[in-house]
C-alpha cells in the first residue's frame, strides 16, 4: 500500500503513483461555525487542523516538529483600551492593533486589524528586537525532542520542520517589526539596518533549525514569506534582490545541506516577477496562488517549468458559486494532476460565504481527480 510519504514524493518527483496527494489549509472560524449548523452530523468529528490531516475528509496526515522562531521573552500583552465595538490591544511581539468585535469567531475576525504601532521604528530599537530572537534556546524545543524524534524516523507521512507560519520570511518579519509602511521606507531611510537585519535574520534560522536537523532529515521546510498584493509584490526585484536574495539562498544552501529536498516559499498575491529570484535561490515550491491575484498554476507551469513545483490554485470564489462551475474549474488541473509536481488546494483558508455543500461536492470532485477519475467531473 502507498503511504502519505511516498505519495507526496512521488508527486513531487513527478513519479506514477496510487494518487496524488490530498491536502487543504483550513477554514475560518466562522466558516467552521456556518457548517456545524448547516450539517452537524458531517463535520461534527473534524479536528480543524487541516494542515496536520483530516480524517473525516480523508486529508493525507503531515507531521510538525514544533519549534519556536519567535520572541523569547514575547513583548507584555496588554489590552490598551475597550469599547463595545472594537479593543486595541498590544501582542506577544510589541504590535498594537485595533480590531473590531463585530462578527469575531473564536478569536477570528471578519476583518483585518488595523495596525496602530509597531516596535521598530529607528535603529535604536533594533538592540530590543535582537536580544528576543536568541537562536537555539532550549525554550525553542519540545522538551522531549529526542523520543519524539525516534518516533518520527519510523514516519509513514512527510514530516516539515516547525508549524505553519513558524519561520515566517524575511520580509514578513521585518514588516512585523516596522509595518509595510515604515518598512518601504526603511530600505532608503536605513539601508545598514536592514542589510543587519536580513543578515541576522538567516542565521537565526539557520541556528535554530541546526539542532534538529542534525538528529533527522525532513521532507520540507515551508518560509511563510507574505510579501505580494494583488499587483504585484510589495518591493521590486532589485531591492529584493540586494537586501533578501542572498541571505535567502545562504538560508536555502543550509537546508539542502541537511538533505531537505523541498523548500517551500508561501506568499499571497502576485510574487510573479520575484519567482525567478526565488529559484535562483534554490526555492522549488511555491504556494498557495491566489486566483483573485490573476495568477494560476498553470500559467507558472508554463512560465517556469518543471523545477517550480506548485500547491494551491483553486479559486475559493468559485466555491461559492454552483456545481457546475467548480466542476469546470477543477477540470483546470487535469493536465497538472497528471504531470505531477503540483497538489492542488483552496487558494487560503475557506470563507464563511462557502457552503458546506458545496465544500463537499468540491472535495468529492477532488478527490476523485487526484484518483485519476477525470470522467468524474463530466
Amino acid at each position: 500500500m502507498t503511504t502519505a510519504l511516498q505519495r507526496f514524493h512521488d508527486c513531487m518527483n513527478y513519479s506514477a503513483s496510487d494518487r496524488r496527494p490530498n491536502h487543504e489549509l483550513g477554514v475560518w472560524p466562522q466558516t467552521a461555525a456556518r457548517w456545524r449548523k448547516e450539517a452537524p452530523e458531517g463535520c461534527g468529528a473534524f479536528t480543524w487542523n487541516w494542515f496536520a490531516g483530516e480524517a473525516a475528509l480523508q486529508l493525507d496526515p503531515r507531521l510538525y516538529i514544533p519549534v519556536s522562531f519567535d520572541f523569547i521573552p514575547p513583548f507584555e500583552s496588554a489590552t490598551l483600551e475597550e469599547t463595545d465595538d472594537y479593543e486595541i490591544v498590544r501582542d506577544p511581539r510589541g504590535v498594537v492593533t485595533k480590531a473590531l468585535k463585530a462578527g469575531a469567531v473564536g478569536g477570528g475576525r471578519m476583518c483585518m486589524d488595523q495596525h496602530l504601532e509597531h516596535p521598530l521604528k529607528t535603529p535604536e530599537n533594533w538592540p530590543d528586537i535582537r536580544r528576543r530572537l536568541t537562536a537555539a534556546l532550549p525554550a525553542r524545543y519540545p522538551a522531549d525532542l529526542d523520543a519524539q524524534i525516534a518516533g518520527w524516523r519510523r514516519r509513514n507521512c512527510p514530516l516539515i520542520l516547525g508549524t505553519n507560519c513558524a519561520a515566517n520570511g524575511f520580509y514578513w518579519r521585518a514588516r512585523e517589526f516596522m509595518g509595510t509602511e515604515a518598512l518601504s521606507l526603511a530600505f532608503f531611510m536605513y539601508p545598514d539596518m536592514m542589510r543587519e537585519i536580513m543578515e541576522f535574520f538567516a542565521d537565526f534560522i539557520i541556528e535554530t533549525s541546526r539542532p534538529v536537523l542534525e538528529k533527522i532529515t525532513v521532507d520540507y521546510f515551508t518560509l511563510n514569506e507574505d510579501l505580494s498584493m494583488k499587483t504585484g509584490p510589495l518591493l521590486g526585484p532589485e531591492l529584493y534582490r540586494e537586501f533578501i536574495f542572498p541571505h535567502l539562498k545562504r538560508l536555502v544552501d543550509f537546508f539542502r545541506g541537511h538533505g531537505v529536498q523541498w523548500f517551500a516559499l508561501d506568499t499571497d498575491g502576485d510574487p510573479t516577477v520575484l519567482i525567478p529570484l526565488f529559484m535562483d535561490a534554490g526555492v522549488n515550491v511555491i504556494w498557495p496562488v491566489e486566483r483573485a491575484a490573476g495568477v494560476s498554476p498553470a500559467a507558472w507551469r508554463r512560465r517556469f517549468g518543471r523545477e517550480l513545483r506548485i500547491w494551491g490554485g483553486v479559486d475559493k470564489r468559485v466555491l461559492a458559486t454552483d456545481r457546475a462551475q467548480i466542476r469546470a474549474h477543477l477540470r483546470e488541473f487535469i493536465l497538472l494532476i497528471e504531470e505531477g509536481g503540483f497538489i492542488p488546494t483552496v487558494d487560503h483558508t475557506v470563507p464563511p460565504d462557502v457552503s458546506w455543500d458545496n465544500f463537499r461536492y468540491y472535495m468529492d470532485c477532488k478527490r476523485a481527480l487526484l484518483a485519476g477519475d477525470f470522467a468524474a467531473l463530466e
